[in-house]
This record gives structure tokens, sequence and C-alpha cells, in this order.
């Protein structure tokens, strides 16, 4: 089932800046080679994180998911002077390839890559967050941000991907361990009363999670 329209896809893409040689080779290059390459964010939503982030112009972010760096990158572009974005990827490969990809873009000063698992590393991390990107393991999504929430600060934001989850969400019996976890965190996210929260149906589904 698609979510969104094929041909609304491209007509937002066509209307949407264009995006720079780097991020094009990036992306042309995952598509080719990596086995996961679905993986990747859209090059609209990344200017969607793009444009969230330089309307936010965070201190401190944290993306739970690097992937190649594709979306940190984005995410990036809108760090005040002196921010930091602290990124955590578990599979060592990509995080070599995301590690690259910083240093080609030129902002490797201002991304810390931490390799491994996300529920023991983010505990060690002393930050106060703006903005959190959470793109990783499904079954994660409630602990993840059960973890960042009280670190995050009064009016910052969360956003989640991948929470309509290939529409299976959607779907009257929803089964699997992925959907069924997705499920589980709108639901939490929906019942929490200590945050303002709006879905957006773009391209996956976003989550779009500010703290009172």
């Amino acid at each position: 089932m698609d979510i969104v329209s094929s041909r609304a896809e491209q007509y937002a893409l066509a209307h949407t800046s264009a995006e720079s040689t780097l991020m094009h080779d990036i992306a042309s290059h995952t598509g080719s080679h990596h086995p996961h390459a679905d993986m990747l964010s859209s090059h609209v939503q990344g200017k969607f994180l793009e444009m969230i982030s330089c309307l936010m112009q965070p201190a401190r972010i944290l993306e739970i998911g690097t992937f190649v760096g594709y979306s940190g990158l984005y995410l990036s572009r809108g760090l005040r002077e002196g921010g930091k974005l602290h990124t955590i990827e578990l599979r060592e490969q990509d995080a070599a390839t995301a590690r690259e990809n910083f240093r080609k873009a030129g902002v490797q000063d201002s991304i810390v890559l931490h390799v491994g698992n996300a529920l023991q590393i983010i505990p060690t991390l002393q930050e106060e967050w703006d903005l959190v990107f959470i793109d990783a393991d499904k079954v994660g999504y409630a602990d993840y941000y059960r973890l960042v929430l009280p670190r995050l600060r009064r009016g910052g934001l969360i956003i989640a991907d991948n929470v309509l989850f290939h529409a299976e969400v959607l779907q009257e019996k929803i089964t699997g361990k992925n959907a069924l976890a997705i499920h589980a965190f709108n639901q939490m996210v929906k019942d929490d009363a200590g945050v303002e929260k709006v879905m957006l149906t773009v391209r996956d589904g976003l989550f779009l999670i500010r703290k009172k």
C-alpha cells in the first residue's frame, strides 16, 4: 500500500530545493551498493529535517541511527555556532561510511559519532538535547523515547521516523514485531500528556513530538 502516491512525491521533489552534489553522490552510491539502501532518508525528508534544524538552531542534537550519515548531514546544517550533533550507529561498517561522508562535507568537528548499542550509549551522554531524531530499530523506539525525554529541554523536539511503517500500522489486524512495536510507540506518545504531537504523512511517516 502506498502511503503517498508516487506522483505526489515526484511533484514534491520537483518543488523542493535541489540536492547538493555531495548529498546526491551519497544517495546514489548507497542506492547502488548498500543492501539496505531503502533505509536511507529521501531528499524531501532530508530537507524537511534541515528546515526544522535551521528554524530551531539547536546547540545539541541527538540522532539515533546514523546509517551512512545522510540525515545527520541535513540535521547538522541548523546547528548554532559551537553546536554538536551526537549520532549513534550500531554497525561499524555503516559508521565508517558515515565518518567518511562527514569528512567530505567538512563537518566532522561538529559531529560526534558513537558506535555501539544506543540503549547503552544514551545514558552516558550528559547533554540537554534540543532536537532528537529517532530512526533506528523499531522495537527500540519506546525505550529510546523513555531515555531521551527526561534530557530533552522544555520546548525541545523529538522526530521519530517510520511511524506509519510501510502502512502496516493501518491494517485492521497488525502483525509483525516491527509494526506492533511502532503501533505501541505511537499509542504511548498519543497518551503522553507531557508533549504536544503531530504525525505527518511524509514518506513513511514522521512523528513530531514537542516537550511542554
